[in-house]
């Protein structure tokens, strides 16, 4: 058997078009995607839902609207949470399996959510927001990963991207939500509270799911995973996979039966795919997106609108561009490539970024609500608008899938923890630095950080559509030793198929 044969991979399909599916052919994968993907509601709901409630937060304590600290404390204690989420999920996935590690997070974040909503003070409400935080962490690791091995090669981008609109679906809600509760009395104590409700749905939902068909394949659960696949694939295809996964079990068994996170590091292809996705990670955080999710509305009122309800409002609009770019971003990942659409998105991104800085740098406190403050406004759109389907997608499908099996977990966790650290960085400085150096020279640092993460992409990140899981390790074993290592490893292949 060679690559080309493989089930999933493009000569595969080539053989056998009419076993090629549609984002939208099966709608048992399309409904695990979605229930999976509440993982990812959860993660987007925190990170919009923060910034509304934090204007209302400073109205209730005092200690908080006097410090700058204080509030970007409320912000990253989410984020320390995620970090600690997401270096363990990796090993909770690969331990336990992928659909108890979605149950514990649910679990998790529901407690954290009710902390939060009865938090008599902001030291209470900080530890909610740990709990919280620890809850998204573990999701944001385990929804890619389970989405990623149930889904056919050809459409697992567009799958995977499903989990990212999820997300920033979530943010749009928590906008909708902060608008609805901005008249109600206890106004913050329900815009943080009510984000429960998704997680005790999901918690339910998973109960009905099966765990993923790869891992109980890894775990020696034949028949279960067989049972799993057959509501995935026809039963011509059904074969070729189950083959497919019984050859790549048996290689997994003669390789080490324990892989510890140092072995990430010492193993040279695991280390460059590594490289890739946790780069892709940080700089997706680096370039400033969840600066403007977080810190939207204070942007707006930064850019001279001061009315609570409006900034919610116009962030608001934001929030539904996000997820209107990432639903096209589900179509161009799978057509257009990650790596040609990460490079768009992100040129795009430097010329928004541009425009706010300028907003900024003209912006005089004459004139308020003035062309400059709307130039503001404009700048965060154009940025979500490139952003969305390009750089929002692409790191978490890109993770999903350019680790081997063994490594899946805890290279997720791993990358997912870079992410979030790297997101704590940009929430606990950007207020601090925009006092400190203006708010225009701090949207240029973030476009120097765009141009280098596109010197990154062209370097370090290879193309993956429509790959299968095989390809995608065959890339980085060749990148590590040389051509000559393909052409080698495709003999013994074939020899141990005949």
């Amino acid at each position: 058997m060679t690559l080309e044969s493989l089930p999933g991979s493009s000569g595969y399909l080539d053989l056998f078009p009419e076993r090629r599916m549609s984002y939208f052919s099966n709608p048992y994968v399309l409904g695990l995607t979605v229930i999976a993907g509440i993982g990812g509601l959860l993660f987007g709901y925190d990170t919009g839902v923060i910034s509304g409630a934090l204007l209302y937060i400073k109205d209730d304590f005092e200690i908080v609207r006097q410090s700058s600290f204080l509030q970007e404390t409320i912000v990253s204690m989410a984020l320390v949470g995620a970090m600690i989420g997401a270096a363990s999920g990796g090993w909770i996935n690969d331990a336990y399996g992928r659909k108890k590690a979605t149950l514990l997070a649910d679990v998790v974040f529901t407690a954290g959510a009710i902390v939060m909503a009865a938090a008599p003070d902001p030291y209470v409400l900080i530890l909610g927001r740990l709990l919280v935080g620890l809850g998204v962490g573990t999701a944001s690791v385990t929804a890619p990963v389970y989405i990623a091995e149930a889904s056919p090669s050809e459409v697992r981008g567009g799958l995977v991207s499903t989990n990212v609109l999820m997300i920033t679906g979530g943010q749009f809600l928590s906008y909708l939500v902060n608008l609805a509760f901005t008249q109600v009395r206890g106004t913050w104590r329900w815009m943080l509270g009510v984000s429960a409700v998704p997680a005790v749905i999901q918690f339910f939902l998973m109960l009905c799911l099966p765990e993923s068909p790869r891992w109980l394949f890894m775990k020696n659960e034949k028949d279960k995973a067989i049972a799993v696949l057959s509501k995935i694939y026809d039963i011509a295809r059904l074969e070729d996979e189950v083959d497919h996964l019984s050859a790549a079990l048996e290689e997994e068994q003669q390789r080490k039966h324990t892989v510890r996170y140092l072995d990430v590091f010492r193993t040279k292809e695991i280390r460059l795919a590594f490289l890739a996705g946790a780069g892709l990670q940080a700089f997706q955080q680096f370039t400033g997106i969840n600066t403007v999710m977080y810190y939207s509305p204070t942007i707006v009122q930064m850019a001279g609108f001061n009315s609570n309800q409006l900034a919610l409002l116009l962030s608001l609009i934001v929030a539904a561009m996000n997820a209107g770019g990432t639903v096209v971003g589900i179509y161009l990942i799978d057509h257009f490539g990650r790596k040609k659409l990460a490079l768009s998105s992100l040129s795009g991104v430097i010329v928004s970024l541009v425009i706010l800085a300028g907003a900024f740098f003209a912006e005089t406190p004459g004139s308020s609500n003035g062309i400059y403050g709307w130039l503001a406004v404009i700048g965060l759109a154009l940025y979500i608008a490139f952003f969305a389907p390009g750089m929002g997608p692409v790191p978490w499908t890109v993770n999903s899938e350019i680790y081997p099996e063994q490594y899946r977990g805890i290279c997720g966790g791993m990358s997912a923890t870079v992410n979030w650290i790297s997101n704590l960085i940009v929430a606990q400085t950007f207020l601090t630095i925009a006092e400190a150096l203006g708010t225009g020279v701090t949207f240029l640092i973030l476009a120097g950080i765009a141009l280098l993460a596109v010197v990154f992409v062209i370097v370090y990140v290879p193309e993956t559509k429509g790959l299968t899981f095989v390809e995608v390790e065959r890339i980085w074993k060749e990148r590590a030793w040389g051509s000559s290592y393909n052409t080698e490893s495709l003999l013994e292949h074939g020899n141990e198929s005949n």
